[in-house]
């Protein structure tokens, strides 16, 4: 049976969530394994619409076992207001497995993390403010507290004052003030009362998993172009975000992938600041915006948008290793008589080919575009490729040429059944 990981193929909010809530209707165990609660995944299904930012999003089909595994970082009040949500509207979260080496996002980390972006002034990187960078930065420092501390709070105490003793002070250097530390331990002992029940050794269960030949989909948050390694550095996030960073995120063992999808967006958009060549600052880029209602799932912030970035996409494609994708919003784009495609770069009236590793080089980059007809016929209706219109057709052929990646599910629609399957994966 299959083992998918699911990327995002640009500056993220592609769809992954609906991608992975489709694949987990055939899916054992669903595994989320990079990001924190900065990731906003929406899912629209029978139950209502949903935005998840931990919990994994095949928590919907009832088989499969939903793991938040150890690349993560977990605000314990984010994941406990998520499942509080969820168990109000219905959602059996009994099968939620975590981590026991996934890190903890604390009170300061989220104080600190505001305060860094708010001196950072017109160089501010767009974070969501959500203590994920100085989670990751205690992570790397050896100064974090990890879920399976909550079992044992006792013996984690001592090292966690030595922190708490230096975080306190400087925030104190910043006017900020923290909660006492006894709080903050009354507060990490109520979350051991409700989660400690779903912590493990979730690289276990994973491995045994396929061991045991079941199809397990992973699922990553925020997009290649984000990836603190490969991306738009700084302009970027804290963690690994590419399907490779599924080995160390989730315990897996090497060479365990059989698909790696990628997850595009039938054109581009970015939230927060850096780079984005194709980037439209008129009334079409405000179209695409107000069509697909383009605002962040997690800050409410409004999306830039452009034009599909394949210059950007082949990139994607060369890092993941993909050798499947998915595309989303195409119905976004049915009344538009004709359409824009970025195949490649320009400086100084040189073109560019390959996407530039330097963010000065990528500041001066020009889109050079090519234009296909639209085909200004309604989509969301469709459940075949063969259905769509021609002119459909002829664009999502071109975007598997010009990316060098085969398009194996198509969305016209936000709701789950507003899916054509071009190539079954599980």
């Amino acid at each position: 049976m299959p083992s998918i990981v699911v990327v995002g193929a640009h500056w993220g909010d592609e769809g992954k969530g609906k991608i992975v809530d489709m694949l987990a209707q055939s899916a054992d165990m669903v595994v989320r394994y990079s990001g924190g609660d900065n990731a906003g995944h929406t899912v629209i299904n029978d139950q209502g619409k949903f935005g998840l930012h931990l919990v994994p999003s095949g928590i919907f089909c009832k088989q499969a076992v939903c793991v938040i595994a150890n690349g993560t970082v977990i605000n314990p009040e984010s994941l406990l207001s998520e499942l509080d949500m969820l168990q109000s509207k219905g959602v059996d979260c009994s099968r939620l497995c975590i981590s026991d080496k996934a890190h903890l996002t604390l009170p300061y980390h989220v104080l600190l993390d505001g305060a860094e972006e708010t001196a950072r002034g017109s160089a501010a990187i767009g974070t969501t403010k959500r203590g994920i960078g100085p989670t990751y930065a205690d992570k790397a420092a050896r100064n974090g507290l990890r879920m399976g501390d909550l079992l044992d709070l006792e013996a984690a105490a001592g090292r966690l004052k030595a922190t708490y003793a230096s975080k306190e002070a400087a925030l104190k250097r910043l006017g900020l003030e923290l909660i006492p530390f006894d709080a903050l331990m009354a507060k990490l002992g109520a979350y051991a009362k409700r989660i400690g029940p779903l912590i493990t050794a979730t690289e276990t269960l994973i491995n045994q998993a396929l061991d045991d030949a079941k199809t397990v989909v992973f699922e990553g948050a925020q997009g290649t172009l984000l990836d603190v390694e490969f991306g738009t550095y700084p302009y970027v996030t804290s963690s690994t975000t590419i399907a490779p960073g599924v080995y160390p995120g989730a315990g897996l063992r090497p060479r365990a992938l059989d698909h790696i999808l990628g997850v595009f967006k039938a054109y581009t958009t970015r939230v927060g600041t850096g780079p984005m060549p194709t980037e439209l600052l008129d009334e079409t880029g405000e179209l695409i915006r107000t069509r697909a209602h383009e605002f962040g799932v997690t800050t409410g912030r409004p999306r830039r948008c452009g034009w599909f970035d394949a210059v950007a996409g082949r990139y994607s494609v060369q890092i993941n290793g993909m050798n499947a994708g998915a595309l989303t919003r195409l119905d976004v784009l049915d009344d538009f008589p004709s359409i824009k495609v970025c195949v490649a770069y320009e400086i100084n009236g040189k073109p560019v080919r390959d996407f530039p590793g330097s963010l000065t080089t990528l500041n001066r980059c020009k889109p050079v575009y090519e234009e296909l007809p639209g085909w200004r016929k309604p989509t969301p209706h469709l459940r075949r490729f063969e259905d769509l219109p021609a002119q459909a057709k002829a664009y999502v052929h071109r975007l598997e040429h010009l990316v060098g990646c085969p398009m194996k599910m198509i969305s016209v629609g936000p709701r789950r059944e507003e899916t054509i399957t071009v190539a079954a994966l599980v």
